[in-house]
């Protein structure tokens, strides 16, 4: 069974032993369970397939900072519009590398997911930053929130679609381009500054 009846994940490997069991692959034909395994709970979340994972980022991307922040009209939360952005997403990946874009996206994952960041503590009267190891759910649910705020910066009030945006965002994290990537950019960031709070 391959992926959209397109692509086959049967043959990909992740490859940080760490984010395996985070990183569901399994064959599946339309990733759209409509929320059928969460129950309601984070746990469920790596029983979800990964592009699902990444239409459902799509539709909530999340809070930037403090701030709530209009990112675009695609956060509508219509399923339809998702699945069409990554299908196209996926397509473009695919026409740029050759390669199978499942593959693509799943190395980007693991290259730009953070290691470490910053937790602040308040102790006596005075607040620290101490470095804190995350979690591997975590990592993933961080670098798909990263990507999808990238992507809806670039494409948000500008000529750029998303689809276009969202794929030079995952080839920029495969590539370890730092500079276009704004997910790897914020992984460096959180690294640099829990090394400097050591």
């Amino acid at each position: 069974m391959k992926l959209f009846n397109i692509w086959d994940t049967s043959k990909i490997k992740v490859s940080e032993e760490a984010l395996v069991p985070y990183i569901n692959l399994r064959p599946i034909l339309v990733p759209r369970t409509g929320g059928r395994s969460a129950q309601g709970s984070r746990i469920w979340a790596p029983k979800i397939h990964i592009v699902e994972r990444l239409m459902n980022k799509l539709m909530v991307p999340g809070h930037r900072g403090k701030k709530h922040k209009i990112s675009s009209y695609h956060c509508t939360g219509k399923a339809n519009l998702q699945y069409k952005t990554v299908i196209s997403t996926l397509k473009i990946i695919e026409k740029v590398t050759g390669k199978n874009p499942i593959e693509v996206f799943v190395t980007a994952i693991v290259n730009a997911a953070p290691r470490e960041e910053v937790l602040g503590i308040e102790y006596g009267g005075a607040r620290y930053s101490k470095p804190v190891e995350v979690a591997p759910q975590r990592r993933v649910d961080l670098v798909l929130k990263l990507m999808v705020q990238g992507a809806y910066g670039k494409s948000f009030n500008s000529r750029v679609d998303i689809e276009k945006a969202l794929s030079e965002e995952i080839l920029a994290a495969y590539n370890m381009d730092v500079q276009k990537s704004n997910a790897l950019s914020k992984k460096l960031d959180n690294e640099r500054q829990a090394d400097s709070s050591r």
